[in-house]
């Protein structure tokens, strides 16, 4: 019983009380813990941001008076350090310019001191959900803006299918399959959008953009003094997708300690921070994605057998894009409009030979890297109509000012070739496009930099020099 008080009082919201007056402070941190809040007091400015910067903070009430302070200036000083945190002011004589002024530098609300306590808890909730939904606004607006799940080939649609199903489960975990590039992601967020937890927060954490030393802290947070540089608490990204979906990307890259805690909370349901001890409970949803073959990462030992079996429950393959040649043309009409929209012109037209060069291309980047042609030619080459003269010289075959087609063909009839050779061959042939510039060829692939690195140690393809690879 002492271990669950424990993890119920370290995950509730942390409600900071800064005021001057001993009596107040007591009688509403005694209120917050019958209502299921964790109370954090400060008497001063300076011990509020302490306090703030030492722990997991929510919401805060403050009085407009400190003593000499301006409880204002505190308002602000609070909210630079998080802008996101919402503030409820308290005050025993406070005027109307008050409360505008309050409201003007981003108080949540204004209320009279004692406050009603009925009042104050249903205050708090909503100011609790907004900022809730903020954070979930503000991650929306800087991931996937503008992108779509298109097409109607029976790969995309039994796929879509399954995602359909899975929905109607808000606990499900789901290992979605597929090529870098084919739409993971997106897949991931439409099955968020149709489950019960669309209303929650969908974060996503790609895990081959964090250096290994880093990943642990960004999934679990870290208290304050945890590592060197942790200087103020951080909450981890399942805390913040707590009632959601987190979606781990390239979940194959995972390092085998960290697959060994993320098998923890898929199993308990609960963590501990960097540094914590405390068991910290949350309800998320885990959406994987990976490009590998975890199967055969799995036989030579680079990846937990338990932790594929965890991640495994339902298993969703997004075909790649050579075998959704049906769904290029209203993909690629689909970026032509957006494009052409951005640009601020009417759609470009898209001329039946340029699709036939497209859909003959084997598209190792996927929908990823027709996005990026499109936007390209539209950038630089087209206009009013996209012509084969218009495309890269990658997708027509031509080298220089010949027309002819290249003389290599990844997919030659009654053979089939390994995946591996494909990606090598794929990233052989980027590098030389891009003269050996990595970053530019990683790009071109649609994938980071640091993956690029680590395919060319496992491929044995030449040095890992950088010098003279700058942009």
């Amino acid at each position: 019983m002492k271990g669950e008080e424990l993890t119920q009082t370290h995950n509730a919201p942390g409600l900071l009380v800064v005021d001057d007056e001993r009596s107040l402070r007591f009688s509403l941190g005694e209120w917050a813990r019958d209502a299921g809040l964790r109370p954090l007091e400060a008497t001063s400015g300076a011990e509020a941001l302490t306090a703030l910067r030492s722990n997991a903070v929510d919401v805060v009430l403050l009085d407009l008076r400190l003593g000499e302070e301006d409880g204002l200036q505190v308002l602000r000083r609070l909210r630079e350090e998080d802008p996101a945190l919402p503030v409820l002011m308290l005050t025993g004589h406070g005027t109307i310019a008050h409360a505008i002024e309050a409201t003007r530098l981003g108080a949540y609300d204004f209320m009279l001191k004692p406050p009603d306590l009925e009042h104050l808890g249903v205050v708090i909730r909503r100011a609790l959900e907004h900022a809730r939904l903020e954070r979930e606004v503000d991650h929306l607006r800087t991931s996937a803006q503008g992108e779509v799940l298109l097409g109607e080939s029976p790969g995309f649609r039994r796929a879509i299918e399954q995602l359909d199903k899975v929905a109607r489960s808000s606990t499900a975990t789901v290992l979605i399959q597929g090529e870098t590039g084919s739409g993971k992601e997106l897949m991931a967020r439409y099955l968020h959008d149709r489950s019960a937890r669309g209303r929650g927060p969908f974060i996503d954490l790609n895990c081959t953009a964090i250096p290994e030393q880093l990943l642990e802290s960004q999934l679990f947070g870290h208290e304050r003094g945890a590592f060197t540089d942790a200087k103020h608490f951080r909450k981890g990204l399942l805390d913040l997708a707590d009632g959601g979906t987190l979606f781990l990307d390239e979940i194959g890259e995972m390092m085998t300690p960290l697959q060994a805690k993320l098998l923890r909370v898929l199993e308990t349901h609960t963590f501990r921070r960097v540094g914590g001890h405390a068991d910290i409970t949350v309800d998320v949803r885990i959406v994987a994605a990976t490009h590998r073959d975890l199967k055969r990462q799995v036989a030579e030992g680079k990846f937990r057998e338990d932790l594929y079996f965890r991640l495994n429950v339902v298993p969703i393959e997004m075909p790649p894009l050579r075998q959704r040649l049906d769904d290029l043309g209203p993909l690629a009409e689909h970026f032509i409009a957006r494009v052409s929209r951005e640009l601020g012109r009417a759609p470009a037209r898209l001329h039946p030979e340029a699709l036939m060069a497209l859909q003959a291309y084997h598209w190792p980047g996927n929908v990823r890297e027709l996005k990026n042609v499109v936007e390209r030619v539209l950038l630089l080459e087209a206009e009013d109509e996209i012509g084969v003269g218009h495309l890269p010289p990658e997708i027509t075959g031509r080298s220089g000012g010949s027309s002819a087609p290249a003389a290599f063909d990844a997919f030659p009839p009654g053979e089939v070739r390994r995946l591996e050779d494909l990606e090598r061959m794929a990233i052989e042939h980027a590098l030389r496009v891009c003269e050996g510039n990595k970053t530019r060829a990683a790009q071109r692939l649609g994938i980071s930099r640091q993956t690029l690195r680590t395919k060319l140690k496992e491929y044995r393809m030449g040095d890992d020099n950088d010098a003279g690879d700058e942009e």
